[in-house]
């Protein structure tokens, strides 16, 4: 008598790949769970490492013996990271957290448009990143990031809230 293994291991793959791609986004649903403070941690880290990956690159490329395995392995980090950072300004930030403005609001409207402006920059910069190992555009993406953070924070009520 034969079992039959390859029915259920199918669908018991099915499920973890619809599973893991649930998980690996923010949901994108009004679940109200939000930590913006850790997205920002998330975009420095990521940052860090990029940096780290392009440092070790030219280092493994200066070297008499190039290892290229190596090489390889910190230029597939690097881009890696630079998705992930464009992924969490898209699908969490530009997505998500950055709501539209009334236009007769001239103020919040502004504060928005800058917004919008500065994490473009971010996308473009962050893709530079992959496309380079300029350590120019690394420290443009750290500069970014903070002049968003400080976008960002700066409407948030004592409780922590934004004021949307």
């Amino acid at each position: 008598m034969r079992k039959r293994f390859v029915p259920v291991t199918g669908m018991a793959v099915a499920a973890l790949i619809v599973v893991s791609q649930l998980a690996s986004a923010h949901c994108q649903i009004p679940c109200g769970i939000y930590d913006d403070h850790m997205r920002i941690d998330m975009l420095n880290e990521h940052i860090t490492t990029i940096e780290k990956a392009i440092t070790s690159m030219a280092d493994l490329s200066a070297a008499a013996d190039k290892n290229y395995n190596q090489i390889v392995r910190w230029v597939t980090n690097k881009d890696d990271h630079a998705q992930q950072f464009m992924d969490i300004v898209t699908n969490y930030f530009m997505a998500q957290r950055i709501k539209p403005t009334d236009t007769s609001d001239v103020r919040a409207h502004a504060d928005y448009v800058k917004k919008l402006e500065t994490l473009h920059d971010m996308l473009i910069t962050a893709m530079k990143c992959k496309q380079s190992t300029d350590a120019a555009n690394v420290e443009r993406l750290k500069k970014l990031v903070a002049d968003f953070e400080a976008l960002y924070f700066k409407d948030i009520d004592p409780e922590g809230q934004h004021k949307h």
